[in-house]
């Protein structure tokens, strides 16, 4: 017997997801773009930056409106983006260009690693694996990006992704590498 909800439920929840963080978002006043200095974060954990951004004392990404999606959960390793595939976003073929989809995946895994690290260590992304698997058009409503941690070390973060409809219809997944550092770098 299948209890997965339909896919007009599942939608339904994902847009009440997303409204949900755009209010809290918006307590704050208007969203706030662009990028944090080092001194915003400096002392806070991966998570509480995260919480810093939904709680608008942090600017959110410019790369979220630019491509139009939105972290609707960040977790200790665990990322959820959602986006809407959109024409701004299609390449020559009609489709939504392959750089969207590893966008919103690199967001989601790379996010689901900085989750876990404490204050003072910070991560870039060394490589990212993305493999599409079925077109996405404007036709589909809504998709998210889910990112969870492989595993994380000292050096190293490993995280996987994929994105999914709301029917549960696989559209990409990846899998990332990700150096992790001291934040500010310690003088040598």
């Amino acid at each position: 017997m299948n209890t997965r909800p339909d896919a007009a439920t599942v939608l339904a929840q994902w847009e009440a997801d997303e409204a949900a963080v755009r209010e809290r978002l918006a307590r704050s006043g208007p969203l706030r773009y662009g990028v944090a200095t080092p001194s915003d974060v400096i002392g806070l954990s991966g998570l509480e930056i995260f919480e810093a951004m939904f709680d608008g004392k942090l600017p959110l990404p410019p790369i979220s409106e630019t491509l139009g999606f939105i972290a609707i959960e960040v977790a200790n390793g665990r990322a959820v983006f959602q986006g809407r595939p959109a024409l701004p976003y299609y390449n020559p073929l009609g489709s939504v260009h392959g750089g969207w989809y590893a966008t919103l995946l690199d967001s989601a895994v790379a996010c689901a690693i900085h989750s876990t690290l404490p204050a003072g260590r910070s991560y870039t992304t060394l490589e990212l694996k993305t493999n599409m698997v079925r077109a996405l058009t404007r036709d589909v409503p809504c998709v998210r990006a889910e990112g969870n941690i492989i595993q994380v070390g000292r050096q190293i973060g490993i995280a996987e992704g994929r994105i999914i409809g709301p029917d549960g219809t696989l559209y990409a997944h990846a899998t990332t590498t990700c150096l992790i550092f001291d934040f500010p770098p310690r003088k040598a």
